[in-house]
């Protein structure tokens, strides 16, 4: 592959802090034209996983190669649809999870979760049938659903043009930061110093990305324990695709005996990886000295949809694309729920690269991101295919002309055809400049 294939690598290994030229050991390969698209989703999705491998090669001091295989990424990257337990394909989005016609637009609403489908049936007030969320939500402007869905803790986005979420205040903060951000808090030493064993990470995450991101991390030997509500499980398909190589238990951290276990396991932890609503788990006080911290949010945890919760799907509406992979009047998606996705193997690399120069340089670690964030770079930092860097124009005898160029290229050769399509049959039989 040439070097374009390298980019989105060189781009995401740059933002983690990384060594450039570290990306020389990464060897990609494997079928072309995965996971077709508007967007550049195949050169997030190769640049996210070679990016956390680079992460995993310098943690673990080997010297690589490192292998990115377009078939295995393209495959990973949809591991959900892939999934059967016992036979039995998985079920990716509930009946009420959908798309929508509002008055004005549409609406996409994420009602997966039981307390997710009540609350959205609450604050529309109608029985649980398609038909009956299908007329109330016809009937309102997409906005008004959106406001009225969230005041009630469902989830409800309203389609929005790129133009229409750039310019709105959540736009603006998105793209005023950064893909990820990595800090170091204190001076503290690093965990774990001096004991052996595997690397232990509590997850707190839920659905995709953050679950993605845990699961990588036990692949390359962590003991990875996930932390859920004892009332809200995680949806069982979920929870086969993505619990994968980790151990589960269930605490209600409200309750004084599971929190004193909590408090145990995270004074012992080496990583701490959430993945809810930012604020949501800030009144169990998670700080510790020398934690790495990983927090993971959909819209991130600044601006007027800071404590808002979010899913890959409702993300791709807000930030318009969904208009970009289809358009305003019948909104598209991406091949893959790509921003959870890459999201993770992002997290799972910012937590290994944390991990890295804390044992160089000490100190408590936070990384944070946040699906709109992965969302924004896809849209404005990865290069897109546009035809119309390839393509001139120029008059002669047929007119004015636009027409490709040729792909035959090389230093010191000719940028265009000398001449332009003449009139046919109308050139004098014999040879130019006799």
């Amino acid at each position: 592959m040439d070097n374009t294939v390298r980019t989105g690598t060189e781009l995401l290994w740059s933002a983690l802090g990384g060594d450039p030229a570290l990306v020389d050991r990464v060897e990609f390969g494997g079928v072309s034209g995965l996971l077709p698209a508007r967007l550049p989703v195949m050169d997030l999705a190769r640049g996210a996983v070679a990016a956390c491998s680079l992460a995993a090669v310098e943690h673990a001091g080997l010297p690589g190669p490192v292998r990115v295989d377009d078939g295995a990424v393209a495959t990973a990257f949809v591991s959900e649809r892939h999934l059967r337990v016992d036979g039995r394909a998985p079920v990716s989005f509930a009946p009420l999870s959908r798309f929508w016609r509002a008055a004005d637009g549409w609406v996409r609403t994420h009602a997966n979760y039981p307390h997710h489908k009540a609350a959205l049936l609450a604050a529309l007030g109608v029985p649980d049938t398609v038909e009956a969320v299908a007329a109330a939500i016809g009937e309102r402007p997409a906005v008004e659903t959106e406001t009225a869905v969230y005041a009630a803790g469902g989830l409800a986005v309203a389609l929005r043009t790129p133009g229409e979420w750039a310019a709105g205040e959540q736009g603006r903060e998105v793209a005023a930061r950064p893909l990820l951000t990595r800090e170091r808090l204190d001076e503290a030493p690093a965990r774990g110093r001096g004991r052996t064993g595997p690397l232990r990470v509590l997850d707190l995450t839920r659905v995709i990305a953050g679950p993605v991101a845990t699961r990588t991390l036990a692949l390359l030997g962590a003991d990875v324990l996930r932390i859920d509500p004892p009332g809200n499980p995680e949806l069982p398909d979920q929870h086969a695709d993505a619990g994968v190589g980790k151990r589960t238990s269930a605490l209600d951290l409200d309750r004084p005996s599971d929190r004193r276990t909590f408090d145990e396991l995270l004074d012992a932890a080496d990583v701490l990886v959430t993945g809810y609503r930012p604020g949501a788990l800030d009144r169990f006080g998670l700080g510790r000295p020398g934690l790495v911290t990983a927090r993971l949010s959909a819209w991130g945890d600044y601006g007027p949809w800071g404590g808002r919760r979010g899913f890959d799907s409702l993300v791709q509406v807000a930030t318009g694309i969904a208009v970009t992979e289809g358009s305003a009047e019948e909104p598209g998606a991406l091949p893959a729920q790509a921003l959870d996705h890459g999201t993770g193997y992002l997290l799972a690399a910012a937590v290994l690269r944390s991990l890295t120069e804390q044992r160089a340089e000490g100190g408590s670690r936070l990384v944070r991101l946040a699906l709109a964030q992965t969302g924004h770079w896809l849209t404005h930092t990865l290069p897109r295919y546009e035809p119309e860097r390839y393509v001139t124009e120029s008059r002669g005898p047929l007119g004015h002309l636009r027409h490709a160029l040729s792909p035959v290229s090389y230093e010191g050769g000719p940028a265009d055809w000398s001449r332009p399509p003449g009139v046919a049959g109308a050139d004098a039989p014999e040879w130019a400049g006799k």
